[in-house]
């Protein structure tokens, strides 16, 4: 007997979160997500993203164990911005069985269209500042920092339903050593051109962090104002994710670029932190995964260049290719292993190019997928 459940209450959720610990059983890959985390970002009043939308979560169960997830997802902001009806699913994960995510889907499906919304996009875990994508390409390893990880039947079982392409996303892999002179001198090059211009390149200052960041939010909400389905975040939902990030933060790795005291762009990269959560057991900090965490963190030799933007105006000036040189000087002196920058739009070469100059290679593809309901 299966039975589909609208999720509600600590119980039930706290089973929404841990179901692909059973899918992922043995799956040397998987990397398990913090309980926490999962948690505060599931329940309503817990993160910003409530203030303007909703979210339902559903759990598929058969003979009382749970079998799939997914949740519906109404991003009001998003609607507003694009004036559309559109509607995403999330947090998707199923046996791989058609009618047990047939199910799931519908479900989903329907919460959706009784709130006027006429097509449904994913995966997309809120927005696409937050987790998102299908993997599609690449599942010889493990998924790096707030990268998604699924097993390869996904995209039969949503092609089946009949999801098609929206876009794709890559990620390219730097290993080090591989990162020739030439790139070297030209971004040096590039660099002081800029300068005679008034621009400079400089590391973020955390002793002004809450400054520095109210800078960057502008120019992150001005950066990526034409890519795909981006929606400005409001400031509590940038302060929410600054918090977090904070305290993995290398400001090394967080480069400004700057004219006139105006930033114009930055690029952040962050710690590969999978490199320990993939050894906490089901995401529990306690009893040992904080020890481990603690322990283990200075001992990460990998990083995601998670973010690269440059407003209107200032684009073209090389300005990207530097921010990426930067970033990879100090992933060089500090003698990593690699660098993964992720995700970029499959068809947006003034990022893709610089990435792969300086030595960066496609590994990896991701999908957001789309149907009309």
């Amino acid at each position: 007997m299966r039975e589909l459940v609208k999720v509600s209450g600590k119980k039930a959720l706290a089973a929404f979160v841990d179901f692909p610990h059973e899918l992922y059983a043995g799956d040397v890959n998987y990397v398990p997500e913090l309980f926490i985390a999962q948690r505060d970002l599931l329940t309503p009043g817990k993160h910003p993203f409530y203030e303007h939308s909703k979210i339902q979560l559903f759990l598929l169960y058969d003979e009382g164990r749970v079998i799939g997830r997914i949740a519906a997802i109404n991003n009001t902001n998003h609607n507003k911005v694009y004036e559309s009806k559109d509607g995403f699913f999330g947090f998707f994960d199923c046996i791989n069985d058609a009618s047990a995510a047939k199910q799931l889907f519908e479900a989903a499906q329907e919460w959706l269209k009784e709130k006027g919304l006429t097509k449904v996009l994913g995966p997309v875990n809120f927005s696409t500042n937050e987790v998102c994508g299908l993997l599609i390409e690449g599942f010889d390893g493990p998924p790096v920092a707030m990268m998604p990880y699924n097993a390869q039947y996904y995209l039969p079982l949503l092609e089946q339903m009949g999801f098609q392409k929206n876009v794709d996303l890559r990620a390219y892999r730097y290993t080090a050593g591989t990162y020739s002179d030439r790139s070297v001198k030209l971004m040096d090059r590039i660099e002081d051109r800029l300068k005679r211009n008034d621009i400079i390149l400089r590391k973020i200052n955390m002793k002004k962090f809450k400054e520095e960041c109210n800078a960057v939010r502008d120019v992150y909400n001005k950066a990526w104002d034409k890519n795909l389905g981006f929606v400005p975040m409001t400031d509590k939902e940038f302060d929410y994710t600054a918090k977090d990030l904070k305290m993995i933060l290398d400001p090394e790795f967080c480069i400004l670029a700057e004219q006139h005291g105006k930033i114009v762009g930055f690029a952040l990269a962050i710690p590969d932190i999978n490199q320990i959560l993939i050894k906490i057991k089901r995401g529990r900090l306690f009893p040992t995964g904080l020890i481990k965490l603690l322990a283990n963190k200075k001992k990460i030799d990998g990083i995601r260049i998670l973010l690269l933007g440059v407003v209107d105006g200032y684009r073209k000036m090389g300005i990207e290719a530097c921010l990426y040189g930067r970033i990879i000087k100090h992933f060089e002196a500090k003698k990593m292993k690699y660098a993964e920058a992720s995700w970029t739009l499959d068809h947006n070469d003034l990022i893709n190019k610089p990435i792969e100059d300086i030595g960066g290679k496609l590994y990896r593809k991701y999908r957001i997928l789309e149907k009309a309901i």
